[in-house]
């Protein structure tokens, strides 16, 4: 193999790997429809997360004051 089949055969490579890398590139950023998803997906997880530490660290007393009143036939504030 002479020199210059070597350098044409480096130049094929390197160009086919800057093609192959730009096309995965452009492929990557045209996907908005799965981050749309994504986003929503943990902006839901967020919620719930916030309601269950609401639950938790809610003052006991005035879940069992809420508690009570329901038993009384009352409706909670």
């Amino acid at each position: 193999m002479d020199v210059f089949t070597m350098v044409a055969i480096i130049v094929v490579a390197a160009s086919a790997g800057s093609v192959a890398r730009s096309y995965l590139k452009n492929r990557a950023e045209h996907r908005p429809d799965a981050d749309e998803g994504v986003q929503q997906a943990v902006e839901d997880l967020r919620r719930r997360v916030e309601v269950l530490e609401r639950i938790v660290t809610d003052d006991k007393r005035r879940l069992a004051a809420e508690i009570n009143d329901l038993d009384a036939g009352e409706r909670p504030i």
